[in-house]
Formats: structure tokens, sequence, C-alpha cells
């Protein structure tokens, strides 16, 4: 099982001000949208003319980013379902992954800091 901790937006934020990096896994046009300051934009599903597909190199791509093991990422998507998926696929890489859970809905709904 992996092993993540899920924390609303105002905890994932007060994260960030402590050291954690924001990693922000909706695609290039979401985040491009709206995002948590100072966040990273690595997409675990892409966008494709036939839907949205499985980014087969976001581990690597994470990887490459972030080298560390003890990286501090909170991930987040838009409302939750990618961020699980994507900290499931990163929990054996990395000991210190946060989940914000309400993904960038709750992110947005709690009036916390957003770039574009």
């Amino acid at each position: 099982m992996a092993d993540f901790k899920h924390v609303p937006p105002t905890e994932a934020a007060e994260l960030l001000k402590t050291g954690y990096t924001y990693l922000d896994v909706r695609t290039p046009e979401e985040f491009a949208a709206g995002h948590a300051e100072g966040a990273v934009n690595i997409p675990f599903m892409l966008s494709k003319p036939e839907g949205m597909v499985p980014n087969a190199e976001f581990v690597q791509q994470v990887k490459q980013q972030f080298p560390k093991q003890d990286q501090q990422l909170v991930v987040g998507c838009k409302a939750g379902p990618r961020s699980t998926r994507a900290c499931a696929a990163l929990a054996q890489d990395y000991t210190s992954l946060v989940m914000n859970a309400t993904g960038w809905d709750g992110w947005v709904a709690a009036s916390l800091p957003a770039a574009k």
C-alpha cells in the first residue's frame, strides 16, 4: 500500500512554507489556467486527440526534476483522483509525499495564493 498523507489545502499551503514543493500533476493546459504559487507541473495524464492518456514518463520526469528520495512534495491535481494515483506511483521513490486532498478546486475555494 502506498504511504502518503492526505491533507486539506490549507495544511498543504502551510507545508509549502516549511520547504515542501507543490507538484501539480494536472495537464499543462490546466496548469496554465492557474496553479499554486511556485508549483512545478509534471502531468500524470496527457490530453491527446483521443482523450486523456497516462503519461508513461511521469515517474521518470519527477525523478529527473527531484532526484533526492527525501524531497518533500505536496502533490495535487484538480480534485483528487489523479494525485492519488500519482502519489501511489511515486510512493516507492519518495519518503515525504503529501497529497492535497481536494486538489486545485479546494485550493481555489480556500482562497490560497495562486499564479498564472
